[in-house]
């Protein structure tokens, strides 16, 4: 009986889909950093083949505690289960509360190096808000480590940030947003202009965009494909040239999406949603001050 039950383990474990064992938590496996979620995309721990690149994911401040589940509610890791195909390892650290701490992250890093087939000239990170600050950080901390990075809506939180004049970056950030002043995006722009070397900065200061919007850019191809032009072996290391993010591409960034719309509309539900994006924001400043209180 013992037997027969393993057998039958055994095949449902066989006849799992592929995506089903791509995308594992990781908890307590890294002493002195994050609990984290790893999406491999040959969900193969001995992979043969040639290294691919690793893209950093740092939420926002609404996704920090000890539920790892929370970081699947919005960015890289939930594009990818909504079917978009990212070719790269995806590391999703949670952060429990405060700011992310570079050094942190760069232990995860090192971590899925040991046991997975990485390319360390293509390592990436990307983060919204709170993770704005974080990819931000990580840049300026280890400028000779990370291949590209794209920060929205946040701002720089480490006191040496000359490391990003040498970092192919792009940064989004709104002039209506209510959560993070732009003056935070203004300042780390300021930071990379005093070392006189700004070739490899991109910054769209968008007029009038919200603290949420940015977050549609998780969810479209461009972005990681703009992430991926960028190599630590390039001569010079040029940052590549952006897309148009204030058009249709824009718009299309849920297309993809699982979600399932209403075919009907319902009068008022502009006006709610306005209002629960206020509420968010109010929220994601009373923790983002929160964070940086406890630094």
């Amino acid at each position: 009986m013992k037997l027969r039950l393993i057998h039958i383990l055994t095949a449902l474990t066989l006849s799992a889909p592929a995506w089903a064992q791509s995308l594992t938590a990781h908890r307590g496996d890294v002493p002195g950093s994050y609990n984290y979620w790893l999406y491999n995309p040959d969900n193969d721990l001995d992979s043969e083949e040639e290294p691919k690149p690793v893209v950093v994911f740092l939420h926002g401040a609404s996704l920090c505690g000890n539920d790892l589940n929370r970081v699947k509610r919005y960015g890289t890791i939930d594009a990818i289960e909504k079917g978009h195909n990212i070719d790269a390892y995806v590391i999703a650290p949670q952060n429990p509360g405060g700011a992310w701490k570079p050094e942190k992250v760069m232990k995860i890093i090192d971590a899925v190096g040991e046991n997975h087939n990485i390319d360390y000239d293509r390592i990436y990170v990307i983060g919204m808000s709170l993770g704005g600050y974080g990819a931000i950080d990580m840049a300026a901390t280890y400028p000779d480590e990370i291949a590209a990075a794209m920060a929205f809506c946040g701002g720089g939180s480490v006191r040496d940030l000359s490391g990003l004049k040498d970092v192919p970056l792009w940064i989004i950030h709104g002039t209506g947003d209510r959560a993070v002043s732009v003056s935070q995006s203004d300042r780390v722009v300021e930071a990379v202009k005093a070392t006189g070397e700004t070739t490899r900065l991109n910054y769209d200061r968008i007029p009038g965009m919200n603290h949420s919007a940015p977050a549609r850019f998780f969810y479209l191809r461009e972005s990681y494909d703009w992430l991926f032009n960028h190599s630590l072996k390039d001569e010079d290391r040029p940052a590549a040239e952006t897309f148009d993010i204030t058009g249709s591409l824009k718009k299309s960034a849920y297309t993809n999406s699982s979600r399932k719309k209403s075919s009907k509309k319902k009068s008022g539900t502009k006006r709610r949603t306005s209002s629960r994006q206020e509420e968010a924001q109010v929220k994601e400043r009373q923790k983002l001050r929160s964070a940086f209180q406890r630094r």
